[in-house]
């Protein structure tokens, strides 16, 4: 922890109080503390610890009824409303999933937990906070009007720890993979690409010839990766929400990712942000962050899965999104006429 600020929780209380516009995670970067740390900073005030495990917490948030879902990484931002409904637990991952509310988490992740009452101008905002060994925040549940008060409180009593501390130690931050290719193994690649029969495999493919899923995608060639202009991005979302195609759009960090399914209603730019300002669902994604997009066709039993996916400076990724079958009806072919005609990137534009 050697790299962060050692501010006391005093000094960490003063500089929110300095700042009281600024959002918490750009607070901290500002103070050279964890967003985490933050927050622990005000336990015995208004935030109480909690215990951080997903098989303690997620079963009991269905009884708050309505809250809206948070799960974030560096560059997007996925908000969900809904209830956490239909919990299934795992030794690796677990999920919630239901038509509004669609997560997988992985539990090793979900390192330390806050329940956070805080004072606004616009009244009391209550949530719960999970974060990662270093003090990132991996998922946050945040109340909404109609959510059950007294089942927070009895939730919040339930599960609080016997040990409050306002201190957090944070780990250093697992530097993120950058793009890993063997060139070598291409020819390996693509054979094996070919014969997949669902999306999962990829995820097993890609290590075992000692890649990750970027470097791949650099090297498996068309039609299986095709490298696209980073502006399109906007394109495709425009191009859905102009022909009502429903899609899933997945935004996720180590812990946590976050599933949409269905369609896009309002896009609005603001600054260097894309926004979805949907009934019940909101996506903030900075356009300024994507460095790569790449269309990506994965053979599956049930067809072709085409996804479109962009990555940070780092290679980091930002954001998947596929297109949606239903039982009412199969949207995928529509999808796939929009992704084939995003133009392809620029050979000047390369990486």
């Amino acid at each position: 922890m050697s790299d962060l600020a050692q501010l006391t929780p005093a000094a960490i209380r003063q500089a929110r109080s300095d700042n009281e516009n600024m959002r918490d995670r750009d607070l901290a970067d500002k103070l050279n503390i964890r967003e985490g740390q933050l927050v622990a900073a005000y336990v015995g005030q208004d935030v109480t610890c909690i215990t951080a495990s997903p098989d303690d917490i997620m079963p009991r948030l269905k009884e708050l009824g309505e809250v809206m879902a948070l799960t974030r990484n560096r560059s997007c931002v996925m908000e969900k409303v809904g209830v956490y409904d239909n919990f299934h637990s795992g030794p690796h991952a677990s999920m919630i999933l239901n038509e509004e509310i669609d997560l997988r988490i992985f539990g090793r992740h979900f390192v330390s937990a806050f329940a956070v009452e805080r004072e606004t101008k616009n009244g009391v905002k209550r949530s719960i906070q999970i974060f990662d060994a270093a003090g990132d925040a991996v998922h946050k549940i945040h109340l909404r009007p109609a959510s059950d008060l007294d089942a927070w409180a009895k939730l919040v009593s339930d599960l609080q720890l016997e040990e409050q501390s306002q201190t957090l130690d944070a780990s250093p931050r697992k530097p993120i993979e950058g793009a890993k290719t063997n060139p070598d193994k291409a020819g390996q690649l693509r054979a094996e690409w070919a014969k997949m029969t669902d999306t999962h495999q990829f995820l097993r493919l890609v290590p075992k010839l000692k890649m990750n899923r970027l470097g791949a995608y650099r090297i498996v060639g068309e039609p299986m990766a095709r490298q696209l202009a980073t502006g399109e991005v906007n394109t495709m979302l425009n191009a859905a929400l102009d022909q009502n195609v429903e899609v899933m759009i997945f935004v996720g960090n180590m812990g946590c990712i976050e599933i949409h399914a269905g369609p896009i209603r309002n896009l609005r730019e603001m600054g260097p942000w894309q926004n979805i300002l949907d009934p019940g669902f909101d996506l903030h994604l900075r356009m300024d962050h994507i460095a790569e997009v790449w269309a990506v066709k994965k053979p599956t039993k049930r067809g072709p899965a085409i996804s479109v996916e962009a990555f940070d400076a780092e290679g980091g990724i930002i954001f998947q999104v596929f297109g949606r079958r239903s039982d009412a009806k199969d949207h995928r072919p529509a999808w796939d006429n929009i992704v084939a005609g995003l133009a392809s990137v620029q050979v000047s534009e390369q990486v």
